[in-house]
């Protein structure tokens, strides 16, 4: 989805895709669509139809289900309780800091990858996104050597990959050419796939046991998205004061990857404090606290 998401994007960008979807003509419909990017919208719109009709199909799997209280002030006293839970979890702490990690600087990478094309490459808006699609392609790949290689107990061990990624958006910096920078992405990608999904699976795994899944996606998102809005914040703060891209790339990579130090640092610290591999265990189940 990733993959087909970032292409789908350059495809609606290009400027043919978008010659042709303004040329569409619904008779006695005006639909208000005069631009490329009215257009592109419009088509992601549908897309979120499709999804939403689909997700009528899904079938009932019969569990039942307890009615959650309605009430505001219990719902967020009930997240609240959930996000502090997985947060003092000694290895949902771990996880919950590296995908919130992940997903941050995913979402900045994009801007810095259109940025360093146009200044690096010389390529377009739509060229550029291709070359987003080079990452996903590399974190599909590396999301197949995770789910073949990395056991859920050991999910921890590729924490020093999340350093190498960083390393990787620096390596950026240097990259002139188009067959390089088709090279170095894919890496970054393969990288971050190696790296993301197990901590994914270890913060689903740790999730579900101490409050169920649906709170720990909850959890999962929220954190998440807040990542995103500070690490789009750092960048935006790098670029208001106009810094080239090549230290944009460069204090970037180098903030991912002290990041990940502090947190190898803070699961060796775990791993002092107690034996904490045994909660990775799939084959363990914790009784699952009351809730507020």
């Amino acid at each position: 989805s990733i993959i087909l998401g970032v292409l789908l994007g350059g495809l609606l960008i290009s400027g043919p895709i978008s010659g042709w979807l303004l040329a569409i003509d619904i008779p006695r419909i005006d639909t208000g669509i005069q631009t490329p990017p009215q257009a592109a919208i419009a088509v992601i719109m549908g897309c979120y139809a499709i999804a939403a009709v689909i997700n009528w199909y899904i079938p009932d799997t019969g569990v039942e289900r307890r009615v959650a209280s309605k009430n505001p002030m219990f719902l967020i006293r009930e997240f609240a309780h959930c996000n502090a839970l997985l947060w003092r979890d000694k290895l949902g702490q771990i996880s919950l800091w590296t995908t919130t990690l992940f997903w941050g600087a995913g979402a900045t990478l994009q801007f810095i990858v259109i940025d360093w094309a146009a200044t690096h490459l010389c390529y377009n808006l739509s060229r550029a996104s291709y070359l987003q699609g080079v990452v996903a392609i590399g974190i599909a790949l590396g999301a197949a050597l995770a789910a073949r290689f990395v056991p859920l107990r050991g999910a921890a061990r590729v924490l020093p990959l999340g350093v190498l990624m960083g390393i990787g958006v620096i390596w950026m910096a240097g990259v002139t050419t188009p067959g390089w920078a088709i090279i170095v992405m894919t890496m970054i990608g393969i990288l971050a796939g190696l790296f993301v999904v197990p901590m994914n699976a270890l913060l689903q795994h740790r999730g579900h046991v101490l409050m169920g899944a649906g709170h720990s996606i909850a959890v999962q998102n929220f954190n998440e998205n807040v990542g995103v809005l500070i690490m789009l914040a750092f960048y935006a703060f790098i670029v208001h004061f106009g810094l080239s891209t090549n230290w944009a790339i460069v204090l970037f990579g180098l903030f991912v990857a002290g990041m990940m130090l502090l947190v190898m640092w803070r699961h060796r610290h775990n791993l002092a404090a107690g034996d904490v591999l045994h909660l990775a265990s799939p084959e363990r189940a914790e009784a699952k606290p009351h809730r507020l």
